[in-house]
């Protein structure tokens, strides 16, 4: 949808992953953020990659870089106000924007149709992934109107809980079902965090 943008959120610091770049680790002899990338740019215009450090080692993956614009790894509404800004600054006439993790590599194919479909329905600013249950806080829809209230919320209120900011201007959820993969079923939003989950994910992916 080109009236909707992307970014992928790979500014973490991965403590769980051992350190480094999550989404660079490599999965069935693709990165992570690679599959990622494929299954999030047909469903977006612009896409962006939020991440810190030197930007010339995601070069391979011809996307822009922006790191985070608030200092001190605050978590993931950091990543979320950096899209936000970017898309404010490069395609201003994009009202959307939806933010995924590096590290989910079933993220599902009408994940922006559905996102967007339910919060423009209902009438509401956000809308929120969920699978099994939970919601995924980080998988979401975002209103590129709320950009200066996420800021003034992170740089005077300290704010770090992606849904203490969320339910205070509306928000939707949309639950997504489990995803056969390989010969098992499994979350569409698992997430990658740490060195057994990429081997789990790999042996799903070789099966």
């Amino acid at each position: 949808m080109t009236d909707v943008a992307g970014v992928i959120l790979a500014g973490g610091l991965a403590r769980r992953m051992g350190g480094g770049d999550k989404g660079l680790k490599s999965l069935a002899g693709e990165s992570l953020l690679a599959r990622i990338i494929q299954r999030i740019r047909p469903q977006v215009g612009p896409l962006v990659l939020n991440a810190n450090g030197d930007s010339q080692r995601f070069k391979v993956f011809s996307l822009p870089v922006a790191a985070d614009v608030v200092d001190d790894n605050p978590g993931p509404l950091a990543g979320v106000l950096t899209g936000m800004e970017w898309v404010a600054a490069y395609s201003p006439n994009v009202k959307w924007m939806v933010s995924v993790p590096c590290d989910a590599p079933f993220i599902p194919m009408d994940l922006v149709d559905r996102l967007i479909s339910k919060a423009t329905k209902q009438g509401v600013p956000l809308a929120c992934a969920m699978s099994q249950g939970r919601t995924h806080p980080v998988v979401g829809l975002w209103s590129v109107a709320l950009r200066n209230d996420l800021r003034q919320a992170i740089m005077q209120e300290e704010m770090r809980k992606v849904d203490r900011w969320t339910e205070r201007h509306g928000i939707c959820h949309v639950s997504f079902d489990d995803v056969v993969i390989g010969n098992e079923t499994i979350d569409p939003f698992y997430n990658a965090n740490k060195p057994d989950d990429l081997v789990r994910v790999e042996s799903l992916l070789e099966n």
